[in-house]
């Protein structure tokens, strides 16, 4: 394998990130009502995902979450360092913003609450294949996550990206 020595990359020339690129597993029984509600209700309007970098052995994706974007608990299959642009999160406890940002390790499911004014967020990996799991929640969560996507679906439809998304 030849190596890289240097790569320059272009946010608007970045490949969009779909869940029909491969990069979802099939939700297991239990899940599959609640995040196929989910994407029927317009939960794509809420986010923007691209692959900014794709190197052997690195990878850097760019995630845009809209305002009170309900992003379900999941896990991917590699690790992942986080790195808050803009807006801000809750995860557990933490109240996180921009310069912020935190670890997540292969496997591990986790999900954090996105700030009222959206989230920016870089995602670094050593591949840039990785696949996400979805799980099952209690109807109590798909409910508030449904009347979230119902409140702010158009919202985020004549929302304009920030410049890295465009």
């Amino acid at each position: 394998m030849e190596k890289t020595t240097m790569a320059i990359y272009r946010a608007r020339e970045a490949r969009q990130m779909t869940g029909e690129d491969g990069h979802f597993e099939s939700p297991p029984p239990g899940t599959v009502d609640g995040w196929g509600k989910m994407f029927e209700a317009g939960l794509a309007d809420g986010t923007v995902a691209k692959m900014l970098l794709d190197l052997p052995g690195f990878s850097l994706v760019y995630n845009w979450f809209k305002p009170h974007f309900p992003l379900p608990r999941h896990s991917h299959s590699e690790d992942c360092l986080y790195y808050i642009v803009s807006g801000s999160l809750r995860l557990g406890t933490e109240d996180l913003g921009p310069g912020d940002g935190f670890f997540i390790g292969a496997d591990v499911p986790y999900f954090y609450t996105i700030g009222a004014e959206g989230l920016e967020v870089l995602e670094f990996r050593h591949k840039g294949f990785f696949t996400t799991r979805g799980f099952a929640a209690t109807q109590n969560y798909w409910d508030k996550a449904l009347a979230s996507i119902a409140e702010n679906r158009e919202s985020w439809k004549a929302m304009i990206p920030p410049i890295p998304a465009a």
